[in-house]
C-alpha cells in the first residue's frame, strides 16, 4: 500500500522503504516522540523494530515530501482512508460506519486550535492570544464514549493569523473529513449519505454560510451559539423555569441545578437552514464567572443550534456538551507531535502534521478493533498508554529457533499486553486471508 502511494519519495534502490520509514516515524511520535531524530530509539532496539533508517535518510525523506506537497497529501489521505475501512470492518459489531443511521448519526467535531513556534517558520504568524505561530483546523470522529477515544480525520494547517469562525476554511477540513470515511457513507453512484453524520462545533461554526453548506449535502448539525441582544421580556421569560426541563448529565442522569428549553418559537432565526431550531440551557455561574445581559437570575444561559430529526430536548442538549470530548483528542494530538512543528517549510510541518494524526489514530484503532467492547483502556489517552504500557521493561531472548519477548509477570499491564498481541496476530492473520470483517 505504501510502495505504491509513496515509491517517489525514496530511491527505486533504497534499503529503507516509504512504508518502513513513516511506520518509523508514526511510532516514535505514539511513544513520545517531539523530533524526527527520536526515531533512534527505535534504532536502538534491532530485535524488536527491525532496521530503521538513518537520520539522514529520514531528513532526505521530508526533503522529497516538501518538493512535491500534493503527491503526499493525496497518497497519504487514500492510505489512511484504506487503513480506516480495514479497521472499522474489523471492529464488527463496533464498526462506526454500521452503527450510523439518522438518528444516531456519526458526530464529526471541527475545532481550531493554536500551535506556538519560537522561531520564524514559512506560513506563521501572529495569534490572537499575541504569540506566534499556527491555528490548525481539526476534523475528528467521535463514535461514542463506549468505543473509544474517537479519531482524528483532517488536519489542516493554516497561519496563526487566520480566524476560528472562517466557513471557508470549516468546509474545506469537512470535504478532507468526508473523503476519509468509508464506502459505507456513500451509495453506489459515490452519492454521500448526509443524514448518517452529524457536524459538531462551537459558535465559530455557526456562519450561515458553513450551515447552508452542510444542508446542501444533507448532513446534520449541533452548533453552538452566541445569544443576540433581544428585548427585556425574553430575559424576564428566561426566567420563568417552570416552562424549562430537567438537564442530563454526561452518564444520563437527571440534574437538579440544570436545564434545558426549545426556543425556538420565541427567538426568531432568519436565513438559517430549513429546520434549525435553537435550544437553551440554563445552569449556575462557576465560581468568579462574569455575569451577562442574560444572567439576571443567577443562571449561565447558553444556546445551541440544530436541525436532527431528534427532538428530545434533554438529550440534544447533554450530545452537544459532549463536544468537550475534542478538545481532550486535540490536547492529545499536540503530545502526538501536532505541539511541535519542527521544520521550517509549511509543506513539511503539514505532512507533520499528518503524521501526528497518524500516531494518534494507531491508538485508537487498537482500542476499537483490538479491545473487547467496555475494556477500561478502550478510553485511555495516548499518554496513559505511554505510562502504562509503552514504557513496561521487557527483554528478547532467544532460542530453540525462535525469538521471545520477556516482561514481568508482575506488571501491572502484562495480560493487557499479552491480549493486544494476541489481538493484532489474530487481526493480521484475518486480513493476510482476505477476511476484513470480524
Amino acid at each position: 500500500l505504501c510502495e505504491d502511494r509513496f515509491s517517489q519519495f525514496v530511491p527505486a534502490t533504497a534499503t529503507h522503504r516509504p512504508g518502513k520509514i513513516l511506520a518509523a516515524l508514526a511510532l516514535s511520535l505514539a511513544a513520545g516522540g517531539e523530533q524526527a531524530t527520536d526515531v533512534d530509539q527505535l534504532r536502538a532496539a534491532p530485535e524488536l523494530f527491525g532496521p530503521v533508517a538513518s537520520d539522514a535518510t529520514v531528513s532526505r525523506f521530508m526533503s522529497r515530501i516538501k518538493e512535491q506537497p500534493d503527491a503526499f497529501a493525496y497518497g497519504f489521505a487514500t492510505m489512511t482512508r484504506s487503513l480506516r475501512s480495514k479497521v472499522w470492518s474489523a471492529a464488527g459489531a463496533r464498526n462506526p460506519a454500521r452503527l450510523a443511521t439518522p438518528a444516531s448519526p456519526l458526530i464529526i467535531d471541527i475545532d481550531a486550535s493554536l500551535v506556538h513556534v519560537h522561531s520564524e517558520k514559512e506560513g506563521s504568524a501572529g495569534t490572537y492570544k499575541g504569540g506566534y505561530g499556527f491555528s490548525p483546523m481539526i476534523a475528528m470522529a467521535d463514535y461514542g464514549k463506549a468505543n473509544g477515544t474517537g479519531e482524528v480525520l483532517a488536519v489542516q494547517l493554516r497561519p496563526g493569523n487566520r480566524g476560528a469562525n472562517s466557513a471557508k476554511s470549516h468546509i474545506e477540513v469537512l470535504n478532507q473529513a468526508l473523503a476519509q470515511l468509508p464506502d459505507d457513507f456513500y451509495d453506489e453512484h459515490g452519492n454521500l449519505y448526509g443524514e448518517k453524520i452529524l457536524v459538531r462545533t462551537d459558535s465559530a461554526g455557526s456562519s450561515r454560510e458553513f450551515l447552508h453548506h452542510l444542508d446542501s449535502l444533507g448532513i446534520q448539525f449541533s452548533t453552538s451559539y452566541s445569544l443576540p441582544v433581544i428585548k427585556e421580556r425574553f430575559i424576564r421569560w428566561i426566567d420563568e423555569k417552570k416552562y424549562w426541563e430537567p438537564a442530563l448529565s454526561a452518564d444520563g442522569d437527571q440534574r437538579d441545578d440544570a436545564w434545558v428549553i426549545d426556543a425556538s418559537k420565541v427567538i426568531e432565526l432568519k436565513d438559517y437552514p430549513p429546520g434549525t431550531r435553537i435550544y437553551l440551557r440554563a445552569e449556575p455561574l462557576h465560581p468568579g464567572a462574569k455575569a451577562t445581559l442574560f444572567d439576571t437570575d443567577g443562571n449561565r444561559v447558553t444556546a445551541f443550534l440544530t436541525d436532527s430529526p431528534r427532538f428530545n430536548v434533554a438529550f440534544l442538549d447533554a450530545r452537544h456538551r459532549a463536544r468537550g470530548r475534542c478538545e481532550n483528542r486535540i490536547k492529545t494530538l499536540k503530545s502526538t507531535g501536532l505541539g511541535k512543528l519542527p521544520y521550517w517549510s509549511f509543506a513539511a510541518n503539514q505532512a507533520w502534521a499528518n503524521l501526528a494524526m497518524l500516531a494518534l489514530n494507531l491508538v485508537s484503532w487498537l482500542q476499537l478493533a483490538v479491545l473487547p467492547g467496555g475494556h477500561e483502556a478502550s478510553v485511555w489517552d495516548v499518554k496513559r498508554w505511554r505510562y502504562r504500557l509503552f514504557s513496561m521493561a521487557g527483554k528478547v531472548v532467544s532460542g530453540g529457533r525462535q525469538r521471545r519477548l520477556l516482561i514481568p509477570g508482575k506488571a501491572p499491564e502484562a495480560r493487557l499486553l499479552c491480549r493486544l498481541i494476541e489481538g493484532i496476530g489474530v487481526l493480521f492473520q484475518r486480513w493476510r486471508h482476505g477476511q476484513p470483517s470480524a
